[in-house]
């Protein structure tokens, strides 16, 4: 199982959203390279991204900080966060990103997701993020009429090969991953998941892969020091 340390963006800086709340934001630092450098450092081989004003607005508000943070770091990189059209997608690939991540544009607009699958493949990943059984959209301010079960066997059928999914009621909350779910989901479905969300001990980890996922984000566990960065990626391998 692969490890990815998280950076979520917001006016350039290094920030987390307790359960995707924007007025409870906590930054962590001004310089978000220096962090990507050190997971890099640590044996890190993968970094998951995110834009949170792009998740609001559909805008890339973020991009050299995210093209800093690619040809500084060297490592596989994701993002996601408003890639609403083709041509976002192809900034974002355009800036050294390795895969892009569609979230409310794979719920809302077919036709682009469509698109982006036929033209880059496995370049295009999905996330899929859970709200009381619902698939959220729109930073997570609203929910979507169709299910998470629903919308993977859905995902699976036009070729998607990555889904990152992740239970919001978890996200931040340092409560544990959703295990149930994510046993739930890699049994059905074919598909790569990347388990976000609640990863908050060496332990979420070693069940994670146990579970036989494809690979765990790990965010504020990382940014308060209660998971060893290290150590997880060792305990993932």
């Amino acid at each position: 199982m692969l490890v990815f340390p998280a950076i979520d963006l917001y006016e350039g800086k290094a920030v987390r959203l307790y359960k995707g709340d924007y007025a409870q934001m906590t930054v962590y630092s001004d310089d978000p390279p220096s962090f990507a450098r050190d997971f890099a450092a640590k044996g890190a081989s993968c970094l998951h991204l995110v834009d949170l004003e792009g998740a609001r607005d559909g805008t890339t508000p973020n991009l050299e900080v995210i093209k800093n943070i690619v040809s500084q770091s060297g490592l596989f990189t994701e993002v996601g966060g408003g890639i609403r059209n083709m041509e976002t997608v192809e900034k974002y690939l355009a800036a050294g990103v390795d895969r892009v991540i569609l979230g409310t544009a794979a719920v809302k607009d077919r036709d682009f997701l469509l698109e982006a699958l036929k033209k880059y493949g496995e370049k295009i990943a999905v996330g899929i993020d859970i709200k009381d059984g619902k698939v959220a959209i729109k930073g997570w301010t609203e929910t979507a009429d169709i299910t998470a079960e629903e919308f993977c066997a859905d995902m699976q059928s036009i070729g998607v090969k990555t889904v990152i999914c992740t239970d919001i009621s978890k996200d931040g909350a340092m409560q544990g991953a959703n295990h149930e779910l994510y046993r739930t989901l890699s049994k059905k479905f074919t598909i790569n998941f990347i388990a976000s969300g609640g990863v908050s001990s060496i332990e979420d980890v070693k069940r994670l892969a146990e579970q036989k996922m494809h690979g765990a984000i790990i965010g504020k566990a990382y940014y308060i020091g209660a998971v060893d960065l290290a150590e997880a990626i060792e305990v993932a391998k």
